[in-house]
């Protein structure tokens, strides 16, 4: 999918800017995957690319680390893009914002199930699959969602490796403008809040606390969000 939704059902302007709602979702995703890395056995659903150095140390067998966990993240993860994909095939003649709050709707429903979850079983057998499988596909959409809104300089609320990269490249110690580097800071700096705030929860209430305070998040933005970067 190469084309943005065209804007001709809703209008744009109401609500929150793309960039703050890119910014809080990136707090929400250090929240996800606090939980996931602290409460299941050190597996990302957020962050593929830990993922993929996880799978690694698991296949070495690397005590804490599980392939089956670890495999499982990455298929619903691969699923949940895929139905951002196809979500965004069906809304493709709305504007960005209803694209935008359909998408986090999904996503707050998610992990509200994954919540309800957390409380209801947590010690049962299949809890930690079905948190990792759930939480997965809502990242897997979310990401989806991001790529398609393609908001300059927040290209992704998952990792932050090409965040960093900018900041300095295209400082005005760089070669660039700068202009960009107050939304790549902030990005930084939700994510480290999402996983601080994040792993205070685990260690104090359990997963289904943050997990909640995740879907409220995503809720909330849904909401609230507009078309317009």
């Amino acid at each position: 999918m190469t084309s943005e939704p065209e804007t001709t059902s809703a209008p744009e302007s109401g609500g929150l800017p793309l960039v703050a709602v890119l910014l809080a979702l990136t707090g929400v995703s250090g929240l996800i995957d606090a939980v996931c890395f602290l409460g299941l056995d050190h597996v990302f659903t957020a962050n593929m690319t830990g993922n993929v150095l996880v799978l690694g140390f698991a296949a070495a067998g690397t005590a804490g680390f599980s392939v089956p966990h670890t495999l499982t993240s990455v298929a619903f993860f691969l699923v949940g893009a895929l139905a951002g994909g196809r979500l965004f095939a069906r809304t493709a003649r709305t504007s960005r914002r209803t694209w935008t709050r359909v998408s986090l709707a999904v996503e707050a429903a998610l992990l509200a199930a994954a919540s309800a979850v957390a409380f209801a079983a947590p010690d049962a057998d299949g809890t930690t699959y079905a948190l990792i499988a759930v939480t997965a596909v809502a990242m897997g959409l979310r990401n989806e969602t991001v790529r398609t809104l393609r908001v300059a300089g927040l290209p992704t609320t998952t990792v932050i490796t090409s965040l960093l990269t900018g900041l300095v490249a295209d400082s005005p110690w760089g070669d660039g403008s700068g202009s960009r580097l107050p939304r790549r800071a902030a990005a930084i700096l939700a994510l480290f809040a999402g996983a601080l705030v994040g792993a205070w929860l685990v260690d104090h209430h359990g997963l289904g606390v943050p997990l909640l305070v995740a879907a409220v998040a995503s809720a909330g933005l849904a909401v609230t969000a507009s078309g317009r970067d």
